[in-house]
C-alpha cells in the first residue's frame, strides 16, 4: 500500500489538525523521531526527582501530624498535611493536562502515540495518596526518552525506577539467605519478575517457566528505594550464589551489574523481539495483524541488536501497515485529544483548565469512557480489543463528551461544514459531510463528526 497521510496522522499519530500539517512521508516521521523533543521542552513534566511534593515530604507531614496529636501543635499539623495533599492533587492536573496539550499541538504526534503505547506496556499505578503525582513524571524520565532508542536502555530505566520498585512490590523482596534475609525471616516477592517475563519481555508464550521466575526474582534481590534516599542497591538484601535465568548463568557477586546484564540479554532475546513486535502492531494497525508484518518487525529488531526505531520503521515500511480498512477504534484518551487536535485547541486552552472543567471535561469524562485516569485494572494495561471501548456506557459518553465539550476549549465553534474535512480529511463519509452540515446548531454539527464511526476508527 501506499504511504497515507491522513493515515500517518491518524492510525500512527494524534490526529488530524487545521494548523498544523500531516507528516509528507515515512521517512518524515522517522526523522522526526531522530530530532529532539521539542514539543517536551516546550510542555516540560518535571521528572521524578525533582517533583514536588516529595514523598519524603508527604511523609514528614504525616509523620508530624501522629507527633503532635493532643498537643496545640496538632491542628497546624494537619492543616499542612491537607495543603501537601491538594498540593499532589494540583500537580497531578497539571501533569495530566499537559500531557494531553502536547498530544493536541505537537507537530511529532508519532512520538506522542510511542509514548503513550511505551507507557502502557511498562504500565504503573500510584499505591497511595502521595503517589497519584508521580505517573506522569515516571514515563517522563524512564520511558520517553528511549522511544526512538534501545529497549533496553529503557527497559533498565524502567525496571531501576521508584515507581516500578513500588509498584510491584520489589521493595519488599529480600533473598532468603541473604543477610537480611537470614536476619529478618523476610523472603522474596516474584511480581516483578514474574510481570517482566510474561508481560514486558518474552511474553506468556516465551519458553520460561517458574524456576526462571524465581531465579529472576533472586536475581533482582537487592533492588530498593526509600523516599529519602531514592534508589539503592542493597547487597545485604541479595540473594546469595548464582542465578539462571531461561539458560543463562549470572554470576554470585551480589552487585547490580548482574541486574542489568540479565535486563540487557533478555531484551534481545527472540521471544523478545516477537513479543514486542506482535505488540506493536496489534495495537497500531490491527487486533490481528498480517504475520509478515510482526515478523518484518522482529527481525529488524533483532538485527538491530533491539532499537526500538529500527522496529518502528520496519512497521511503517510495511504495506499492511498502510491498509486503508480502518481497524482499531481510539481509546478514550486517543479520543479527547484527537478531537481537541481536530479543532485546533492550543496548549494554553488546555492547561488552563480550572479544576471543574479538568474534573469534566478529562477525569470525569475518561471515568465514563471506561478509562479511568492513570488506572488499569493491572500491570498489563489498556485493552486493545475495539469491543471493550464500544459499549453502550462509552459510546453514551463519547456522544455526550462531542456535544458538550468542544465549546469549553474553542470560542467559537468551527464551522461543521469545514470541521468534517479538517477531522476526517479524505476519508469523511457523504453521509457524515451531510450530518455535519445540516446540524441546526454548531455544536451538534461537531458532535456529528467527532462521534462518527469515522472518526472513532483509525
Amino acid at each position: 500500500m501506499p504511504f497515507d497521510p491522513i493515515i500517518a496522522a491518524t492510525r500512527f499519530g494524534t490526529g488530524l489538525s487545521p494548523v498544523l500539517r500531516p507528516p509528507e512521508s515515512v521517512q518524515a516521521m522517522i526523522t522526526r523521531l531522530a530530532r529532539p523533543d521539542s514539543v517536551a521542552a516546550n510542555l516540560p513534566i518535571s521528572g521524578f526527582d525533582a517533583t514536588v511534593p516529595s514523598l519524603a515530604t508527604f511523609q514528614a507531614a504525616n509523620a508530624a501530624v501522629r507527633d503532635a496529636q493532643g498537643t496545640p501543635q496538632e491542628e497546624a499539623a494537619q492543616q499542612a498535611a491537607r495543603a501537601l495533599r491538594i498540593e499532589i492533587s494540583a500537580v497531578r492536573q497539571h501533569n495530566t493536562l499537559t500531557t494531553f496539550a502536547r498530544g493536541v499541538v505537537a507537530a511529532d504526534g508519532f512520538r506522542e502515540r510511542l509514548t503513550a503505547f511505551w507507557a502502557d506496556h511498562f504500565t504503573v499505578k500510584s499505591k497511595a495518596v502521595p503517589q497519584r503525582h508521580l505517573i506522569a513524571p515516571y514515563v517522563e524520565d524512564a520511558i520517553r526518552p528511549h522511544v526512538a532508542g534501545r529497549f533496553g536502555d529503557m527497559l533498565s530505566a524502567v525496571v531501576l525506577h521508584p515507581m516500578m520498585l513500588t509498584y510491584l512490590e520489589q521493595v519488599r523482596s529480600v533473598g532468603p539467605d541473604s543477610k537480611a534475609g537470614r536476619r529478618t525471616g523476610r523472603g522474596l516477592n516474584e511480581n516483578l519478575a514474574r510481570e517482566l517475563l510474561e508481560l514486558h519481555l518474552v511474553g506468556a508464550q516465551g519458553g520460561y517457566d517458574q524456576a526462571d521466575v524465581t531465579q529472576l526474582a533472586e536475581l533482582l534481590t537487592g533492588l530498593s528505594y526509600t523516599s529519602r534516599g531514592g534508589f539503592d542497591y542493597r547487597a545485604d538484601w541479595a540473594e546469595p550464589g548464582a542465578e539462571v535465568v531461561m539458560g543463562r548463568r549470572y554470576p554470585a557477586a551480589a552487585e547490580l551489574s548482574s541486574v542489568t546484564a540479565a535486563l540487557q540479554d533478555l531484551a534481545v532475546r527472540p521471544q523478545t523481539a516477537a513479543h514486542l513486535a506482535r505488540k506493536m502492531a496489534v495495537h497500531f494497525v490491527a487486533d490481528t495483524p498480517d504475520p509478515a508484518l510482526v515478523a518484518g518487525m522482529g527481525e529488524a529488531y533483532l538485527g538491530s541488536g533491539g532499537d526500538l526505531l529500527a522496529m518502528t520503521s520496519a512497521m511503517l515500511a510495511h504495506p499492511a501497515a498502510w491498509s486503508p480498512e480502518r481497524l482499531k477504534v481510539r481509546r478514550p484518551d486517543l479520543f479527547i485529544t484527537a478531537a481537541l487536535r481536530a479543532l485546533g485547541t492550543r496548549a494554553r486552552a488546555v492547561l488552563d483548565l480550572r479544576q471543574g472543567g479538568y474534573q469534566q471535561h478529562i477525569t470525569g469524562a475518561l471515568a465514563l469512557m471506561g478509562q479511568p485516569l492513570e488506572s488499569p485494572v493491572g500491570p498489563d494495561g489498556w485493552s486493545e480489543a475495539a469491543a471493550d471501548w464500544i459499549t453502550p456506557q462509552g459510546l453514551a459518553a463519547r456522544i455526550s463528551w462531542a456535544l458538550r465539550s468542544p465549546a469549553a476549549f474553542v470560542d467559537p465553534l468551527p464551522d461543521p461544514r469545514q470541521f468534517v474535512q479538517t477531522a476526517l480529511g479524505g476519508a469523511a463519509p457523504p453521509e457524515v459531510v451531510f450530518a455535519a452540515g445540516a446540524a441546526e446548531k454548531l455544536s451538534d454539527g461537531i458532535g456529528v463528526v467527532l462521534t462518527s464511526p469515522a472518526f472513532q476508527r483509525i
